[in-house]
């Protein structure tokens, strides 16, 4: 059985509000969960990059708050 591992992409939106798209893979499989608002993907390829593109895109989300 392939092992589970999560990370999370988060950024902050002009209200200060923090949204966060969680990435789980599982094998070569990652899925794409948004707390926010639901929002669930699949994604094989550059799963992160995803996650950055709906959080900018559905919460105007852009802040990054490492850097």
């Amino acid at each position: 059985m392939a092992s589970m591992t999560t990370s999370k992409v988060s950024r902050y939106d002009g209200h200060g509000r923090e949204h966060v798209v969680h990435v789980t893979k599982s094998g070569p499989r990652r899925r794409l969960a948004c707390d926010t608002c639901g929002w669930r993907q699949d994604a094989q390829f550059l799963p992160w990059l995803k996650a950055q593109e709906h959080l900018a895109e559905a919460h105007q989300a852009t802040v990054d708050p490492s850097a």
